[in-house]
């Protein structure tokens, strides 16, 4: 069983946001980028497992950038992964990532695609449902459990009040979050392996954009706290409809 798992990069949670050209893009200078923490804690450590166990034959990785992308997909590989592939695009459109994912699956004929629930900076969670419409094959989304055997993936999720556990047959596409696998540290051996795996590079298909970004804007400051006494309800419900406006 071949595994793919789709890696996004994403800027550290300690970067400080500003935005350019008119707040329609987002500053890069001085940002350090990661690896998307579902894509690496969950995703990829559970296909990792999933090799280790003997269910699967390889893991490869895949992300969709330019070449300063080649720095987090190593250290991804650094964990554990046989082959990166690189598609030689940029894009904040969902559908062009998928659409470019999409495609190169195709040609390798994968069993199992995983990619993290959502990605930390745009949380859209649209590239990996979006993946299996355009592969034609099953999806199941937000998965803290996965399990795969007799060509079919079981695959356990939290539902309001409890777990929902899905099987569907093989090919299909898995979106992971919390629960599905323990985060891993690479180690020294994974580092220095990492610097000699394949990374290839890939050509885009050049799918269009279905969207563009018009402008991003900060969130409002916040305002200082205020407090009211137990026998102050009224005013309490007073700020709550007229202030806060969420009654």
């Amino acid at each position: 069983m071949k595994i793919l798992v789709c890696i996004s990069p994403v800027p550290d949670t300690t970067t400080k946001v500003a935005f350019t050209e008119n707040n329609t893009q987002f500053n890069t200078q001085g940002v350090t980028m990661v690896i998307n923490a579902y894509d690496e804690w969950y995703a990829l450590v559970r296909a990792l497992e999933l090799k280790e166990t003997g269910v699967a034959t390889a893991v490869n990785l895949v992300t969709v950038g330019k070449p300063e992308a080649d720095a987090v997909i190593r250290k991804a590989l650094a964990l554990g992964g046989d082959e990166a592939i690189r598609i030689d695009t940029e894009s904040t459109d969902p559908y062009v990532i998928a659409a470019e994912i999409a495609a190169y699956a195709k040609s390798e004929n994968y069993d199992l695609v995983l990619a993290g629930k959502e990605t930390t900076d745009y949380n859209n969670a649209a590239v990996g449902p979006m993946i299996a419409d355009l592969l034609n094959i099953n999806y199941i989304g937000f998965a803290s459990k996965l399990d795969v055997a007799n060509n079919q993936a079981t695959v356990a999720r939290e539902i309001e009040g409890g777990e929902e556990v899905v099987a569907a047959a093989l090919p299909i596409v898995v979106s992971c979050q919390k629960g599905m696998a323990e985060p891993r540290i690479p180690n020294m051996r994974g580092i220095m392996a990492a610097r000699t795996k394949p990374l290839k590079v890939v050509a885009a298909t050049g799918i269009a954009a279905l969207t563009n970004i018009v402008s991003y804007e900060m969130p409002p400051a916040k305002t200082g706290v205020k407090m009211f006494t137990v026998d102050q309800m009224d005013e309490l419900v007073a700020a709550l409809h007229n202030e806060a406006k969420v009654i």
